[in-house]
C-alpha cells in the first residue's frame, strides 16, 4: 500500500488554520456622526435590532415617511431580508422611526 504523506500534511494545515481563524475579528469602522440615531423611546431596540444587519447610515438616509411607510420598510427587512425581529420589536421600531424620522 502506498502512503500519501502530503494528504496528512494538508489535513493538519487545514485543521490548524480553521482553529486559528476562529479567534480573528475584523473591526468595523464606527458609523458617521450624521448617522447617530436620534434619542427617543425605542431607540435602543431600533439600534440593537437594525445594526445587526446594517449601519445606522442606512436608517437616516431613508426618505422620511409616516408610520405606514416605515412599517413597509421594517416588514421588508423581516420578510424579504430575513431580519430576526419579533412582532413587538417591529412595532417599537416602526413607532420610533415614524416619530423621529417621519414627515
Amino acid at each position: 500500500m502506498r502512503r500519501v504523506p502530503w494528504l496528512g500534511l494538508l489535513l493538519l494545515t487545514l485543521a490548524t488554520s480553521a482553529i486559528g481563524s476562529a479567534d480573528k475579528m475584523i473591526p468595523m469602522p464606527p458609523d458617521h456622526a450624521y448617522a447617530a440615531l436620534k434619542p427617543g423611546p425605542g431607540v435602543e431596540v431600533t439600534r440593537q435590532q437594525c445594526v445587526s444587519c446594517h449601519s445606522t447610515d442606512y436608517i437616516v438616509m431613508q426618505p422620511r415617511g409616516d408610520a405606514k411607510q416605515w412599517d413597509g420598510v421594517v416588514t421588508k427587512m423581516i420578510k424579504v431580508f430575513g431580519a430576526p425581529v419579533n412582532d413587538q420589536d417591529a412595532k417599537t421600531i416602526v413607532e420610533y422611526l415614524a416619530t423621529q424620522y417621519g414627515n
